[in-house]
């Protein structure tokens, strides 16, 4: 399967019966999966099967699907709803004499909602059912093509994680090959570890220093952090080559990636390797701000 971003834009439209039926539905990143709906008065009746067309295809994402109906063909009488006008043209003239405000004008009035109905078109239950099929038919039309925005801009957002975790999987080869890892570099320090300690604390006995260089020793190993990050990159892109909804464990593993950046640094005795590990965590929050992307 493909890696699909959550972000992206649609839309859709049939023509039936005198009337053009348009969908526009966009995604944009979310923890779950969100289906909002904006559909015309008497339409409600859709709702349930919209989103679970919507379920059917996504794991993720805030997805906004709008459905538009314009009338083309049969042209409708507007109606006039005098009482309704009567009333409101009588609140008009009161507020007039009462306030002093300006007079109501007829297009004032007539702008108002309610004043002014487009009564509709009758149909049978077989046209019902007929009209939304095709509204359904659409609506999944209109899903097809976000699908295939999403999957585009997930395979622009894998080449961009990609080229993070070959970074990241550079940064860890140049951290293990560092010079200061070397046993001589690696005695060196300590000696000179253990003579300040010596010269800050006298009397210390032979087990004492012993026991004190191994802790120096064991704290400045960054062998572990080194091992858990080559693993971490080897899950990545057996991730990032799967493809599909990946993208929370993509994010788990960023987490790692920046925790053991994190315990590098702080263990890193070396100012080369402490370097690499401010690197390492830079390209670590890149990672992770992208996969925040991807469903």
């Amino acid at each position: 399967m493909a890696l699909q971003s959550m972000t992206g834009f649609a839309r859709a439209s049939t023509e039936r019966t005198g009337s053009v039926l348009a969908w526009e539905v966009k995604s944009v990143n979310g923890k779950g999966l969100e289906a909002r709906l904006r559909l015309p008065p008497g339409y409600e009746r859709l709702e349930l099967p919209a989103r679970q067309a919507i379920q059917k295809r996504f794991s993720r994402g805030n997805v906004q699907a709008a459905l538009t109906i314009s009338r083309t063909g049969l042209q409708v009488q507007p109606v006039v709803n005098e009482a309704f006008l009567r009333d409101i043209a009588g609140l008009a003239r009161r507020l007039q004499d009462q306030f002093g405000v300006g007079p109501a004008t007829a297009d004032g009035l007539l702008a108002l909602k309610g004043v002014l109905e487009t009564p509709d078109i009758a149909e049978t239950e077989d046209q019902r059912a007929a009209t939304d099929g095709a509204i359904l038919s659409t609506l999944d039309t209109a899903l097809v093509e976000l699908e295939k925005a999403r999957a585009a801009e997930g395979r622009a957002l894998g080449a961009v994680l990609a080229g993070h975790v070959d970074s990241i999987a550079t940064l860890t080869a140049k951290a293990e090959a560092d010079p200061s890892r070397e046993p001589a570099a690696i005695r060196q320090r300590l000696a000179e570890q253990v003579r300040l300690l010596m010269s800050a604390v006298g009397g210390l006995d032979e087990a004492r220093l012993s026991a004190e260089a191994a802790l120096l020793a064991t704290r400045a190993d960054i062998r572990e952090e080194i091992d858990r990050l080559n693993a971490h990159v080897a899950s990545a892109r057996s991730l990032l080559g799967e493809g599909g909804p990946v993208g929370r464990k993509l994010d788990f593993l960023a987490q790692e990636f920046n925790r053991e950046s994190n315990t590098l640094c702080s263990k890193s005795n070396a100012a080369a390797v402490s370097a690499i590990g401010l690197e390492l965590k830079a390209v670590v929050d890149q990672f992770r701000e992208q996969v925040q992307n991807l469903e």
